[in-house]
């Protein structure tokens, strides 16, 4: 539903303002002239009464919440009313953000349908930035972003880490294996408290007088110890052993900070979304919203709209597939994919075209797992009507360059699919700058909740595309004979949807912000450089898959053992990798092999662990496996 649809809807709750509810938004604006912190004691003054007066207590802050207190009044609200003069509404948007400061997600745009206007709808002149106290906005002179205590902080980096080895690795370099010794976190001196101890990474704030530790070239490198301290299941043992998560490509870890949310959420704000005259509702209308809003800016999509919350990736591809793809691909038609790909974003088309008739053409890669672009582009032709394309593989870790893949699509007027679950994790993302019409990713591989995903998709994308599931949320009018749909997203988000998680998912994607994702994949990068080679040296390991640009995933192979036989001995050193086909059969039988044992990095991993890993590696080789 279009925000002016929205508008109309609510404009049926417009009634006169009593004087006892004029006295209160009186009392409100005075006591809002200066904004009470996350740090802050409640406020006393009670909420203004619901009816035409917007709520202003829908976005209660976790702070508040946490001591048992009242929410607070958010800072402003311009209403109009005989005989008061206030200043005109504000349109909703993001507070401003000092330089070097963190911008926080703007409050959510689809509002209430049958309530009065509530803090954070669009359109009723509220303006609310809801900041957890884990997500404060700091700023701090000479545009340094502060990112907890031991945590360097310097120009946003422009190129890896550190110097390629003789192994191929992600972004080009030089002969060498590189010297990484001056990536070790820097010694703790003082043990957190309070809230550090929760949120140790993303509260803490060095002390300005302190110098900043210098480090080799001009890239920054963040202590990881203190990201570590924010993801409560590392200090997990296994057999004895301290957890080492080298699974991430199948899941990631999650931060207590999107723990803390989920339960916020549950204890706080739990309502279906969108269609009631309550409190709740309302909370959760903002939440779920702002998840959207942060997902936009995440990825770099020009609106809110364009973001289709689903159950993961698979959904995604199986929802453009058998809506799209049902009404656009008949007989003849063609879809070209490449043989990297895991298989949901093979067995959906697979589906489609035994429906339609359509065929399916498979570009090919080179022994080292690089995407042959000659080849790639030979199967394009006037029958092209869908390309879909990993952007990482989840088997070898290829990057591969969706800019061209996108570009050659568009160029025989074939729409482009991009699976980005692989890569959303690890490197920046901008659809916008892509291209692509439509883009997926999971939740859960990028530190958020399982069951949450997204759709992006381009507005002529979108338009294109039917609904793919009916029921309720996504009609805007039903008889016995017909049904009206509503638009973007409503239209592909029939029924109650996964809210929490959604709103989970938008916790995440703010911790990854707040890292920064160009320092996470300048620092994985450097992971996968000090591994690679160092691996590769093991008597009897083979790597599979070493192409041009990796991204954090090493496969491989050891002579003499089954991969999942390594997998369980390397468990019994509390070491967590994944061994099998990894869902990508085509890939791995292309490279000679049916299963690979696959080590995945995440930002909160450490070369520690990698060294940890290798020994346990080289103990089986050598005949030694710990199986205790």
């Amino acid at each position: 539903m279009s925000t002016s649809e929205y508008r109309s809807v609510a404009a049926e709750g417009d009634l006169p303002i009593s004087e006892a509810e004029l006295a209160a938004l009186a009392t409100q604006l005075l006591a809002a002239s200066i904004r009470p912190g996350n740090d802050s004691p409640p406020q006393t003054v009670p909420p203004a009464p619901r009816g035409s007066v917007p709520d202003t207590t829908s976005a209660a802050s976790y702070a508040a919440a946490a001591a048992g207190a009242e929410p607070f009044a958010p800072p402003a609200v311009f209403l109009e009313a005989p005989g008061v003069t206030l200043p005109p509404p504000s349109s909703p948007g993001p507070e401003p953000i000092p330089p070097g400061a963190v911008p926080v997600a703007p409050r959510g745009s689809a509002p209430d349908l049958t309530t009065a206007p509530s803090a954070g709808h669009a359109g009723v002149g509220v303006v609310d930035v809801f900041t957890p106290p884990h997500l404060e906005v700091f700023a701090v002179p000479g545009g340094i972003v502060p990112t907890g205590p031991g945590v360097l902080a310097g120009p946003t980096p422009s190129a890896p880490v550190a110097p390629r080895g003789s192994v191929p690795g992600w972004l080009g370099g030089v002969p060498g294996i590189p010297d990484l010794s001056f990536l070790s976190a820097p010694e703790l001196t003082s043990a957190p408290t309070g809230d550090e101890a929760n949120y140790y990474f993303t509260s803490g704030v060095p002390a300005l007088s302190a110098p900043v530790p210098q480090i080799r070239d001009d890239h920054e490198i963040f202590d990881v110890n203190a990201i570590r301290a924010d993801f409560p299941i590392l200090r997990e043992t296994v057999h004895g052993k301290p957890l080492i998560w080298f699974d991430n490509a199948a899941t990631t870890q999650k931060p207590q900070a999107v723990i803390d949310r989920l339960a916020y959420f549950y204890a706080h704000e739990n309502s279906n979304i969108h269609r009631a005259a309550h409190e709740l509702a309302a909370r959760a209308t903002d939440a779920y919203e702002e998840a959207r809003d942060t997902v936009r800016r995440f990825i770099g999509a020009p609106k809110d709209e364009q973001i289709i919350f689903v159950r993961g990736t698979t959904e995604a591809i199986n929802l453009v597939a058998q809506s799209w793809g049902a009404k656009h691909l008949g007989p003849g038609d063609e879809i070209v994919i490449t043989i990297l790909e895991h298989h949901a974003n093979i067995v959906p088309w697979q589906m489609i075209s035994q429906k339609t008739g359509a065929i399916i053409k498979v570009a090919p890669v080179d022994d080292a797992g690089n995407l042959l672009l000659g080849e790639f582009e030979d199967l394009l032709g006037p029958r092209t009507k869908l390309v879909a394309a990993t952007q990482v593989s989840n088997a070898l870790g290829t990057v591969t360059p969706v800019d061209k893949i996108v570009e050659l699509g568009h160029r025989y007027g074939a729409r482009v699919l991009i699976d980005g679950a692989q890569s959303t994790p690890h490197i920046p993302i901008d659809v916008s700058a892509t291209g692509a019409d439509f883009f997926v990713f999971s939740g859960h591989k990028i530190i958020g909740p399982t069951g949450i995903g997204v759709l992006y998709g381009t507005e002529e994308a979108l338009a294109e595309t039917p609904p793919w599931q009916g029921g309720g949320n996504m009609i805007a009018d039903v008889t016995i004979e017909r049904s009206l749909y509503q638009g973007l997203p409503n239209k592909f988000e029939a029924g109650t949807g996964n809210i929490a998680d959604a709103v989970g998912l938008g916790e995440a994607l703010r911790y990854v912000e707040k890292v920064g994702i160009d320092r996470i994949a300048a620092y994985e990068h450097a992971l996968l450089e000090y591994a690679t080679p160092r691996l590769a040296d093991i008597d009897g390991v083979r790597l599979v898959g070493t192409a041009d640009e990796k991204a954090s995933v090493l496969s491989f192979v050891l002579a003499g053992h089954q991969p999942l036989e390594v997998g369980k001995a390397l468990n019994a050193e509390g070491i967590a990798v994944r061994a099998g086909h990894h869902c990508a059969q085509p890939i791995l039988r292309r490279m000679g092999v049916e299963t690979t044992v696959r080590p995945s990095f995440a930002f909160y991993n450490t070369f520690d662990e990698i060294d940890v890993f290798l020994n346990a590696v080289r103990r089986i080789a050598e005949g030694g496996t710990n199986t205790g």
